[in-house]
This record gives C-alpha cells, structure tokens and sequence, in this order.
C-alpha cells in the first residue's frame, strides 16, 4: 500500500459540488496531526475548515489559494509514514497511485494531446480528461465524428508603411503633429474572405465599442482577436494631439466601454442565494402586509432588562423583543410555521428562527434551533452567538439549514420597512424596520413616540389573508405592549 495518500476535497452536505480554497493552513513539509484543520473552503452557504484525513508530512498542494475545485477533485498529498525514510520512485511519481511501468507498445499509443488554443480531435459525447461527457445543453452525447471548421494560419505582418510627409492637425491657423504613439496594427488584415477569429464576449465588446474586427489583427492563439486587442484599436482611434488653442467638444466627451466596467464573478453565497431568491420569488405567490407600531413601551422593557443585575452583560436589543414576539404568535398561528409540500402542508412544532445577516460574502440566514422552547435570557444569547459568529464568517453549513420562519433587521440600515422574499420551504418572513420618534396620537393628544413599521410577506399558498393579517397584528400588539401580552398569552 501506497505512503503517499491524496486527499480529495470532500462533499461538505446539501449537493455541494465546488469549492472555492480560500486559504491552506498548512505548507508542504508541515507535519499534520489526525484531524488537524489543513484547508479553509468557501461553499455555497458558509466557510469551512477541512481536517486532515490521516496524519503525515505534507507532499504536495495541488490548487493555489483563490482556486475553485469540484468535489472529489485531490486536493493535497500526504506522506502517512514520513518516518520510513525516502519514498520509492514509484510512489512519488504517481503521489499515491501503484500503476505498471508501461510497455514500448502503450507508450507508442499515447497520444500527445494538442498545443494550447488547437482543437483535440475526438467525437461529440466522448470522454473529456476531467472524466465527464463531452456534450451540449439539451442534447444527448453523439458518436459520430465532429465538424470542426478549418482554421488558417496567422497572417503575416505587413511592412511598415513610409511615413507621411506632414499630416498634422490645424487649429486655429496652426499646425499640431500627429501622436507618434504605437498602436495596433488596424486596418492593414489581408483580405483574405476566411472568417475572424473572437470570443462571443470579445465579439460583443468589438459591436458594443464600433470597432470592425475585421480591420485587426490578433494577438491570441492563430491570430485570434483578444479583448486587448480591441481596446487598444479604441485607444488608438482616438489618440490625438491635443489642440494649442481650442478643445474640441467631441474628445473630452466621456467613455462608456469596458474600461470603466467592473465585471464580479457570481460564486459562492451570492451564487446560492441568487438562485433560491430567484426559484422562491417564482414558485410561492408573496404577499406583503405592513403595520406601523407604537414601540415606546417596548424601548422602556429594554431598558429596565438593561439595568437588572442578572442582564448588565447581555446584548439587549429590540431584536430580542421582536424575536419574542414572533415566538409567541407562532404559538397563536400555528399555520404560520409551515411548508408547502405539493399534495400536503407540512405543519411544523418546532421553530428554528432564521435570522437575515449581511456578511463581507453576502446575505446568509443562519438559524437558532428549537427556539420557542428557548427563555427570553437563553434567547438573547443564542442571538448573540449567532451575530458574532456570522461577522466573523464562520457561520457552518448546519446552522443555516433547517430554518421555519426569519426575520431580517432591516432597520439596522435606517430603513423603515420592505417586502421580503421568503427563504425556500418557509411560509412567513417578517422585516422589522427602524425605530424612529414620531408624532403619534397617545391618550388623545399628539405626543413624541417611538414608532417601526412591520412588513409581513407570506407564502399564499398556506397563509389567507385573514391569517396573515391576524399574525402580524399580534406581533405587533405584543410591541405595543410586551407585559401585557406576556401576561394574557403565556
């Protein structure tokens, strides 16, 4: 059996199929304990740190930081016994796979694969290296031969033209010189009827800029046109000396191409919950209630909490309160905490409460199990722990699995409301806005009040109107005033 074992990158759970590697902790030649973290991966939920599979010196790293890696895919090699003196040749040629020396004859079979940019000879539906089926969306594999259009050699650069005798620009009555800077040779593509070799992106940056590709000649692998390419004919069309008297309108007028684009690759958190934003606000039918609240009571429960012994070293926000709020209305309107499962309803006795957090990678819901059986003190703690842990980015894939109901803070923005899309196979998602002193009618008379706006969206499917409705009046009673609805509902 081989010392040197690969380690493949794992499937971390909920269909992961990549990964991105944001960091290694360890280097080759570190000595690794079992279990010992070695790797930290961004999914598509959270960041993980990956333990080591066996124990050993480090070999190999197959993927830099920054790469992303399909699952299954070896990651790092490990030397299982780095104590038994240098590894065989065999081994370390092979990291870890005992293959037959191969015979003269398999050897002469091999073939090279093709430089870069060339096109590998095979058949529509064959193997690929990487092991998957060589086949277009929608279409089944093939197995006849493929037709590839016959592709020419780089044209040869022409000689360089005489420069002309005095072509300056005039302003004014005087003559400025033409820039002498170097540009890309445009115009001077022998004729030669064959098509332009481009990129479907470069293509649509050439039309986008009105640039004719057919006047460049390319940079890229058999004379093909690069992005470069094309923006340096921009450069170039609009390199001019600058006048001596008068500026012309038309050359300080503003560019709109890609140099003033910033393009962001769509990965990990915000791939994940652009996909489930888009399939929930597509398949459950929203609806938005809102209700404005007079909260006052509520800021003055927060401060008498704040000012208990048992509470001084508790994070005591209006969260906790609308979290409460929330929990006991559940218990109210049981339908709420439900999912819609095609044939049946699945109504669910447990709350697993999703709190919506803005992180450096994106939104992330991660969620507090079971909390309606949780106390107001164990409540505060639990979103404590939940806060801290999603800023510091090391919120696990488990805690954000499994959520019922969510509630996103959106006041923490100075926002006063919105209309949420529900999490998948959640029914009600509730937005609690910012808490602002109004006047507002108390007692018959126009007073200061602190007041927030609730927003309720809920799955129509599952909640009526008359439901909703009743839900997020009690949330919002509960608000108005907490020892009250403490003491007729509990």
């Amino acid at each position: 059996m081989s010392r040197i074992k690969e380690f493949n990158l794992p499937d971390l759970g909920e269909g992961l199929t990549e990964g991105e590697i944001l960091a290694w902790l360890v280097k080759v030649g570190d000595v690794i304990e079992l279990n010992q973290p070695i790797v930290e991966v961004e999914t598509a939920k959270a960041a993980v740190e990956i333990p080591a599979k066996w124990a050993g010196e480090v070999r190999s790293i197959f993927h830099p930081e920054g790469s992303t890696v399909e699952v299954g895919t070896p990651i790092i090699a490990i030397d299982t016994d780095p104590g038994a003196g240098p590894v065989p040749e065999s081994t370390t040629s092979a990291a870890g796979s005992d293959l037959p020396t191969p015979s003269p004859a398999s050897l002469a079979a091999v073939q090279i694969a093709p430089p870069e940019g060339m096109v590998e000879p095979g058949l529509i539906g064959g193997v690929t290296p990487s092991g998957r089926t060589a086949v277009l969306v929608g279409y089944g594999p093939r197995t006849t031969p493929a037709k590839r259009r016959p592709r020419r050699p780089p044209a040869p650069a022409p000689a360089p033209a005489p420069a002309p005798a005095d072509h300056g620009v005039v302003v004014g009555g005087k003559s400025a010189p033409v820039a002498t800077n170097p540009a890309p040779r445009v115009h001077d593509r022998p004729s030669t009827g064959g098509p332009v070799l481009a990129k479907p992106p470069v293509r649509k940056l050439a039309k986008d800029l009105g640039v004719d590709l057919g006047a460049l000649v390319g940079s890229g692998p058999l004379g093909s046109i690069t992005r470069e390419d094309v923006q340096r004919a921009v450069v170039a069309s609009t390199v001019v000396a600058e006048p001596l008297t008068v500026t012309s309108p038309a050359t300080s007028a503003a560019s709109f191409g890609a140099d003033r684009e910033q393009r962001i690759p769509v990965k990990g958190v915000r791939k994940l919950t652009a996909e489930n934003m888009s399939r929930s606000a597509f398949t459950a039918p929203h609806v938005t209630e809102f209700l404005t609240v007079d909260v006052t009571r509520t800021m003055k429960a927060l401060d008498r909490l704040r000012e208990r012994r048992d509470w001084r070293d508790v994070r005591v926000s209006p969260l906790l309160l609308v979290a409460k709020a929330v929990l006991l209305a559940v218990r109210r309107h049981p339908m709420v905490n439900s999912t819609w499962a095609g044939d049946e309803i699945v109504v669910k006795e447990y709350v697993n409460l999703g709190i919506a957090a803005a992180t450096e990678r994106g939104l992330i819901v991660p969620n507090i199990k079971d909390a309606g059986r949780l106390t107001l003190r164990e409540l505060a703690d639990a979103l404590t722990g939940l806060v801290q842990t999603a800023k510091a980015g090391k919120t696990s894939p488990a805690d954000m699995s499994g959520g019922t109901l969510t509630i996103t803070n959106v006041g923490v923005f100075g926002v006063d409301t919105g209309t949420p899309i529900l999490p998948p196979g959640e029914s009600a998602i509730l937005a609690f806005g910012a808490v602002r002193e109004l006047p507002w009618v108390h007692k018959g008379k126009v007073r200061p009040r602190q007041v927030t706006t609730l927003g309720l969206s809920f799955d129509h499917r599952i909640i009526d109107g008359e439901l909703g409705s009743k839900f997020l009046r009690d949330i919002g009673d509960f608000l108005a005033d907490p020892e009250a609805a403490l003491l007729a509902w509990t």
